[in-house]
């Protein structure tokens, strides 16, 4: 299969944590990737509790809510990362759960390495979202990934590529891909990815795939979990988070770019899905290690 995933790199670093890395109810648009070396910690959900243990990897897609605790001290290695594709697929589109697997004596000299060649990206001020300004953190690495040479890029690229292969084996990861999407669906989820600022119908999607109108709701239902609209809906909130973390824009723009007819109506479908309103979102969002 051709490789199509791109993956950017925000920050990475070791640190020693303690009591204070305690934060609830996380929900980011990039990617974390921890190596414990020391310690104990927690990740959970509503769906899975995780202990971090010294010697596995973790691995916390994008858009995944969790919450993180360590009662007494965790020394980690972490790397946070954005997923670029071609084609706005993801290579965890259907595994957005907390992962873990076992590191390899490698392991630990490829995150020394991709720290060794980007330094300074790290996050020393504050492990605390609320002491500095997440959204120019967020907005930063893309000036800070564009002064690399190319050698620097791809080394990193591939250290991460790497690093993410680990988990691709992992018990949930395999349970969760076990049954390819078809390639109908996965072109009518490309095509929602890459067009979600446009007008979406479910008809128009199963005429794209050939299919009548019910039996590509049943299909998409039966390989995503959700039906077309509730998909469309979710990816069009995860694109706003994204950008009102990222970018400059007004909630009026955004809401243009991600699809919604109106801000009045974006705002509403806003805090229903992640029970902010877009300004709390933006004010409150826990950027954090």
């Amino acid at each position: 299969m051709r490789n199509r995933f791109t993956f950017s790199l925000l920050n990475t670093d070791y640190v020693q944590l303690n009591e204070s890395w305690n934060y609830l109810n996380v929900i980011s648009p990039f990617y974390r990737l921890y190596l414990i070396d020391d310690g104990i910690g927690h990740l959970s959900n509503p769906e899975k509790q995780i202990t971090l243990e010294k010697g596995n990897l973790y691995l916390i897609p994008s858009f995944t809510m969790f919450n993180q605790t360590c009662l007494s001290n965790l020394s980690q290695y972490y790397i946070h990362f954005i997923e670029e594709s071609s084609d706005g697929s993801s290579l965890f589109a259907a595994s957005r759960k907390l992962l873990q697997t076992e590191a390899t004596v490698a392991d630990i000299e490829l995150f020394k390495r991709l720290i060794a060649i980007n330094p300074g990206r790290d996050l020393r001020k504050s492990d605390n979202p609320k002491v500095y300004e997440k959204s120019n953190i967020l907005k930063g690495f893309q000036e800070a990934n564009s002064r690399l040479n190319i050698s620097t890029i791809l080394e990193t690229q591939g250290l991460i590529q790497i690093l993410l292969s680990r988990f691709l084996n992992c018990k949930d990861f395999a349970n969760e891909n076990k049954n390819p999407i078809p390639s109908r669906i996965m072109e009518a989820i490309n095509h929602i990815q890459t067009n979600l600022s446009g007008n979406i119908s479910v008809e128009e999607l199963a005429a794209r795939a050939n299919l009548s109108t019910d039996h590509f709701s049943r299909s998409f239902y039966q390989h995503t979990g959700q039906r077309p609209l509730q998909f469309i809906q979710q990816k069009r909130i995860e694109r706003a988070q994204f950008l009102i973390l990222t970018s400059n824009f007004s909630f009026a723009e955004i809401a243009e770019q991600t699809g919604f007819e109106s801000l009045s109506y974006f705002a509403r479908v806003f805090k229903c899905t992640t029970g902010q309103t877009p300004g709390v979102y933006r004010d409150s969002h826990a950027y954090n290690i």
